[in-house]
């Protein structure tokens, strides 16, 4: 039988990839998850709200522990997008991620894929680009923005890193984290809280921000993060 007429008439279905949906916001989710769902190669397994959810998810004997891709906000409570990805890519190499953010790509973009993430989206960007990154990321290839790739490309052909716009891209991480829930009017000890860190640590992450941005006190500290959370908005 040629090898046509063998294939003629195959009704077994082909697998859909199954996506892990992480942001704190329901309506985003179900805008997300409705978009997804639409698809014929792709369906969303499951929707959570924060990084704990997620992995108590994918740890449980259901359909999370099948995930092919993971969508994964940058700003979750408690533990952060990137502090996520950096866990799902320790536990969970098998699942691809891609960080879909509101904020500005050019500061955290790369600190996403530095983390272990394989794509960085801006939420405002068109719907169907979500789509477009999923299926570049599942077919083994990175995705950013061609703003984004081009800032890459250019740093590795000038085999130099550009001057930072911000002074907030020396901080690290953590200091971010701490920085933005300063700017909302988190406390010390609420901070700790929602991170999941001592008092003590918050309090040296604080001390390293004052440092490494010259503001004087704590004072000039909070009026910083205000400011800072407010352009992000």
């Amino acid at each position: 039988m040629p090898l046509a007429d063998r294939h003629q008439g195959s009704t077994e279905p082909r697998r859909k990839s199954n996506v892990l949906i992480v942001d704190d916001h329901p309506i985003v989710r179900r805008g997300i998850a409705q978009l997804i769902d639409r698809e014929d190669d792709m369906r969303v397994c499951c929707e959570v709200g924060d990084a704990d959810q997620a992995l108590e998810a994918i740890a449980k004997n259901n359909d999370c522990c099948n995930t092919d891709i993971a969508l994964v906000d940058m700003s979750l409570p408690g533990i952060s997008g990137i502090e996520l990805v950096k866990i799902l890519r320790s536990r969970f190499p098998e699942i691809q991620i891609l960080v879909i953010s509101m904020h500005d790509e050019t500061l955290y973009a790369e600190r996403a894929l530095r983390a272990g993430a394989k794509g960085y989206i801006m939420k405002q960007e068109a719907t169907e680009k979500v789509l477009i990154a999923i299926r570049h990321i599942l077919s083994g290839e990175i995705y950013v923005s061609d703003k984004m790739r081009s800032k890459i490309l250019q740093r590795i052909i000038d085999n130099r890193f550009e001057t930072p716009v911000s002074p907030v891209s020396h901080l690290g991480d953590k200091e971010l984290d701490v920085l933005r829930l300063i700017g909302n009017g988190l406390r010390t000890s609420e901070i700790a809280s929602e991170l999941k860190r001592s008092v003590k640590t918050v309090e040296a992450h604080r001390a390293n921000l004052k440092e490494k941005l010259g503001l004087k006190n704590s004072t000039e500290l909070i009026r910083f993060a205000v400011q800072w959370v407010e352009s992000e908005a």
